[in-house]
């Protein structure tokens, strides 16, 4: 098994190293957008500097990276569906997605901030959780405006909505909806200083291009 462990981890972690946000970008639109906005090769600066059209494939992309790492589960032999290893080997392959994507090999290592990745993972981890903890993003998006604080309220309240539907019986789902709430949180610091400030922007939709 540790042979197939190492070799899928691998290919989970250039799974996610594939940066749609910028390689969409310079294809459709002779766009780097690490040089424009947040310099942030994801989804959200996407929208900020290409609008809609180019940030909605780079989101979905970016969901289905980690999501079909996660699936590589069903390639390795002699494990028991549902055992805390189940888990725990899904989390391994989902969270060496979501490094590619914040450190990418293809792209110089400068990648976004793993909040699309996080979801398509939790998505193929708990549907239910991934589905609510979006319903908290969006809520908390239509009043804000504001991607970060949305992506941040979501991220803190994924560990409770997991608690309040598995009651700590998946140990290792219960230990990684904190470990990745505290993820997401201490990447959007900088966003959080400009909150602070009052000098974090709100989206602006850009459908013209």
């Amino acid at each position: 098994m540790l042979v197939y462990l190492i070799i899928f981890t691998i290919v989970s972690y250039l799974i996610g190293s594939f940066s749609s946000a910028v390689w969409y970008g310079k294809w459709f639109y002779k766009t780097d957008v690490r040089e424009h906005g947040s310099k942030n090769a994801g989804a959200t600066n996407t929208l900020r500097v290409l609008g809609l059209k180019a940030a909605l494939p780079v989101f979905i992309t970016d969901i289905l990276k980690s999501y079909l790492a996660v699936q590589l589960i069903w390639f390795v032999p002699d494990v028991i569906v549902g055992s805390e290893q189940f888990y725990q080997i899904k989390l391994l392959f989902g969270v060496s997605a979501v490094i590619g994507h914040i450190l990418p090999v293809f792209t110089g290592f400068k990648g976004g901030k793993g909040v699309a990745s996080m979801l398509g993972l939790i998505l193929a981890l708990h549907p239910a959780a991934a589905g609510l903890s979006l319903a908290v993003f969006i809520v908390v998006f239509l009043f804000s405006k504001i991607v970060s604080i949305s992506s941040i309220s979501a991220a803190i309240t994924f560990p409770v909505i997991i608690y309040i539907l598995e009651k700590n019986e998946i140990v290792t789902l219960s230990i990684f909806s904190v470990v990745a709430a505290i993820l997401i949180v201490i990447t959007h610091l900088k966003n959080i200083k400009r909150l602070l400030k009052g000098e974090e922007k709100k989206i602006r939709f850009k459908n013209n291009q």
